[in-house]
């Protein structure tokens, strides 16, 4: 069995808050389950190829503007994400 090796605390906070927005999701209706799952699944895909990994600045910046949406989205009221294309 190959040995991992050891994710870093910012690491972990980012997985974490994958994991809070696939779980929040779920209490969420069916359809809009999966829009959400779809959304965040590719945020953080792009986040991952577009974001240098040793820009601690924005990636702390980007933990915090996710957690703030992930507080949103665990709102009862609020039934799920929109999205918005910014054309550079």
């Amino acid at each position: 069995m190959a040995s991992r090796p050891k994710l870093s605390g910012i690491q972990k906070q980012v997985l974490a808050l994958y994991r809070g927005f696939l779980r929040t999701a779920r209490l969420k209706a069916p359809e809009e389950r999966r829009r959400i799952e779809s959304v965040v699944s590719a945020e953080f895909h792009d986040n991952a190829r577009s974001v240098d990994r040793r820009n601690f600045v924005h990636i702390e910046y980007l933990l915090r503007r996710g957690k703030k949406q992930l507080e949103q989205l665990k709102n009862p009221d609020i039934t799920g994400l929109a999205t918005l294309e910014v054309k550079k």
